[in-house]
């Protein structure tokens, strides 16, 4: 009888972590997948490269680094005597390499715009059941895993927790692409004190001020870098053409578009169309940022002078300015903008939204009410790093911080 041969591993050159390796042909196939290619074609950071340059990196990147972290993590739980077999590897090792197939491009804009009541985690969850399908059954544990589903719970939590290898990735590298060295974490050394404790995962107390510095990296990144204004700026208009677009198609208005985003305009769809139409789901994995992109650069010329107007401002970096503080804006303060931006811009009571509006952003670094970071000490007490924490007062970042925005054409400054 012919042996199967070994399976001869891939190397991707990864610039964060180095040399990443493919561990079998069925992860290699996955990633080799339409769905999962597409991946290379949205950016992590959606339009943050607008404040930093660098940010260009995909989700594709982000998947693949997040697929590393796993397989290491794996083998320091094995070494701590905690059993974990090959095909449990694999269903973690593919769990968190497909969590984010589901993003669209710009996701978090695409869910407010033109895609109703569905996540990207939805979404995700979706594109898994159809490769398990393909793939003939072979992803079943990935998906229980992924579902929080699987008898081992501790492989959920390190695909999705307070302190998981997905937040562990992209901290590293959205730091790493944008040069914000604030959000710089100790990936490996985290990774090194992992361990398993009546089946949840905990972190060694020798690693105690790696979480505590983790949780602040994370603070740090959100205001700086996912929420930065400028950032909230350009998604918020972002939003807004997405919507304009949206109505005009609803009007039967003739809008270019490429088939994909067409689709997606032009039709009112569920979740449950996601689910059950198998049409509606490959329109889905066919769209990405050039999609969005090019449509919005031919819609610079519109007759509509509402989406023109949003489409010119995003194309040429000419954002909205933007306020930001610790309370509501004032009735008086935001009609006074918006009666500035009727006379500027002869506006009708419909077109005001897309020219003056607010907002609130909310961001807390831990949830004391979601699955908690636990420290395992030496005498075998498991503590939340609320009340384990040495240089930190983690109350502090486990309150949430709102701030409020508002958003306008800078010629009515």
């Amino acid at each position: 009888m012919a042996t199967k041969p070994p399976n001869k591993r891939k190397i991707f050159n990864d610039p964060v972590y180095g040399f990443v390796t493919v561990p079998s042909d069925l992860v290699f196939k996955l990633i080799e997948h339409p769905y999962f290619q597409r991946l290379r074609r949205i950016r992590q950071l959606g339009l943050t490269n607008l404040v930093y340059p660098g940010a260009l990196h995909t989700r594709f990147h982000h998947a693949m680094g997040a697929m590393h972290l796993m397989q290491e993590t794996i083998e320091v739980i094995r070494l701590k005597g905690h059993e974990v077999s090959d095909a449990e590897k694999e269903g973690a090792t593919i769990a968190i390499l497909l969590h984010d197939i589901g993003h669209g491009p710009f996701s978090h804009a695409l869910e407010t715009s033109i895609v109703h009541n569905i996540t990207h985690e939805d979404l995700s969850a979706v594109f898994m059941d159809r490769l398990n399908v393909e793939f003939n059954g072979q992803l079943e544990i990935a998906i229980k895993i992924f579902r929080g589903k699987y008898k081992k719970r501790f492989l959920h939590q390190l695909v999705s927790s307070q302190l998981d290898l997905d937040r562990l990735d992209y901290l590293c590298r959205d730091s790493f692409f944008t040069g914000v060295s604030e959000g710089i974490v100790s990936s490996d050394r985290i990774v090194k004190m992992f361990n398993v404790v009546d089946d949840q995962l905990v972190v060694e107390d020798k690693g105690i001020y790696s979480i505590e510095n983790f949780l602040v990296a994370r603070r740090l990144m959100y205001w700086q870098v996912y929420l930065h204004k400028t950032v909230l700026s350009a998604e918020h208009l972002l939003v807004n053409i997405l919507k304009r677009a949206k109505e005009l198609a609803e009007e039967k208005a003739a809008l270019f578009c490429t088939p994909s985003l067409h689709f997606f305009l032009y039709n009112k769809l569920s979740k449950s169309a996601f689910l059950n139409k198998p049409e509606v789901l490959e329109s889905f994995a066919k769209l990405d940022d050039n999609d969005i992109i090019t449509s919005i650069k031919v819609w610079t010329d519109h007759s509509d002078k509402t989406l023109a107007f949003l489409c010119k401002n995003l194309v040429n970096r000419k954002l909205y300015a933007v306020e930001l503080q610790q309370k509501p804006f004032s009735g008086s303060y935001v009609d006074e903008k918006r009666k500035k931006a009727i006379k500027k811009f002869s506006l009708s009571k419909d077109e005001i939204p897309f020219y003056v509006f607010t907002g609130a952003v909310q961001n807390n670094a831990y949830a004391a009410d979601d699955i908690r970071i636990n420290i395992l000490f030496k005498n075998g007490t498991v503590m939340d790093i609320a009340e384990a924490a040495d240089v930190f007062d983690i109350s502090v970042l486990a309150r949430p911080v709102k701030k409020y925005f508002l958003c306008y054409p800078k010629e009515i400054r």
